[in-house]
């Protein structure tokens, strides 16, 4: 592990290539790193390896188009390749060494106990060992680059507490201290709502399937506007955030963020005035801000070599980070090195 003294906070924030990436993901945490990039050493993983947790979801041309889309949209959304470090994950074969090793010192129960695979069990029709270890591969993403914080919404703090625990497991089987990283979790905005149905997170996959359930990042101003226009609210006309139903506060929470006014402003602005005033000037924030994303986008999809470059020193620096971690975590469980004999390797 990195000495202290010569290192920043370092995160680690990763987005599986499946479904519509949409304003929850930007609000609750793209926007925040690409405004807090020069405080810390940010990690930014396209988790295409996740992808094939549910294999029958997603055809190899569209993983590769979507695996391309997300990280384009890392770069459209302010994250600076000079700052932060924008990567594919299965270009750095570590991830899944470590999820080996964590998964032989990892118990069964600990997994069958995870929400979203019993949420996810219970509607695939054939469940493969994949959807069961996810957690497992998504705490090797984090322990394999010494990460000190995650940015998560509140239905991920589970696998971080397993990722937490599983360090620790880790470290008093073979004594060697993994670090414990903490979820960095907003204090708004952290969980934005499906608009069709505000008693559900918004999804970038129902938001693939349901026309109104989300403002895609990629949505044209028309389609932004129709998707808030049409956002479940109540028959009340009183914006308050401590008594709107949940449709309406997650109509107030996205204008909050995307605005940056404390909610005594917005209340005055929109209270007793009906929900179409707050909804149209949402609309009109929400297209103005994801305006210079879409421009963004465009332009660098229009140039696939600079992607791919952006793509290539990411993954490098990346395996920088991970090749001594592993080597370590290696060392610590046994495994004999290969060594240099007469200039050449000998296994």
């Amino acid at each position: 592990m990195e000495a202290e003294s010569v290192r920043k906070k370092r995160v680690f924030s990763g987005i599986q290539p499946t479904g519509k990436l949409h304003i929850g993901n930007y609000l609750g945490a793209i926007k925040v790193w690409a405004e807090r990039q020069d405080e810390f050493d940010g990690l930014f993983c396209v988790v295409d390896m996740h992808a094939l947790t549910l294999p029958e979801d997603i055809r190899p041309a569209r993983l590769r188009e979507k695996t391309l889309e997300v990280a384009a949209l890392y770069l459209a959304c302010g994250i600076d390749p000079e700052k932060s470090t924008i990567f594919i994950q299965s270009h750095v074969p570590g991830h899944a060494e470590l999820a080996w090793i964590l998964t032989c010192i990892t118990p069964v129960g600990w997994l069958q106990r995870m929400t979203q695979f019993k949420a996810k069990s219970e509607s695939a029709g054939t469940v493969g060992a994949g959807l069961l270890n996810y957690p497992i591969l998504m705490a090797a993403d984090i322990l394999l680059y010494d990460t000190d914080l995650v940015p998560v919404g509140e239905d991920q703090k589970q696998h971080i507490e397993l990722a937490r625990d599983i360090a620790r497991r880790f470290s008093s089987l073979y004594g060697f201290p993994l670090r414990i990283p903490e979820p960095l979790i907003r204090e708004s905005g952290a969980r934005i709502m499906g608009l069709d149905d505000p008693l559900v997170k918004m999804s970038k996959s129902i938001g693939e399937r349901v026309k109104g359930h989300s403002v895609g990042l990629l949505d044209s101003p028309g389609e932004i506007r129709q998707t808030i226009m049409r956002a479940a609210t109540d028959s009340g006309n009183e914006a308050r955030f401590d008594h709107a139903s949940p449709g309406v506060k997650n109509l107030l929470i996205m204008y909050e963020v995307l605005s940056g006014l404390d909610r005594g402003k917005i209340e005055d602005e929109f209270s007793g005035n009906g929900y179409a005033l707050l909804k149209r000037r949402l609309a009109d924030l929400t297209i103005e801000t994801l305006r210079p994303v879409r421009e963004r986008y465009v332009a660098i999809m229009a140039e696939p070599a600079g992607l791919a470059s952006v793509l290539a020193k990411g993954a490098e620096r990346a395996r920088s980070i991970a090749g001594p971690m592993l080597a370590a975590i290696k060392e610590a469980v046994g495994f004999v090195s290969g060594w240099e004999k007469g200039g050449r390797r000998v296994f």
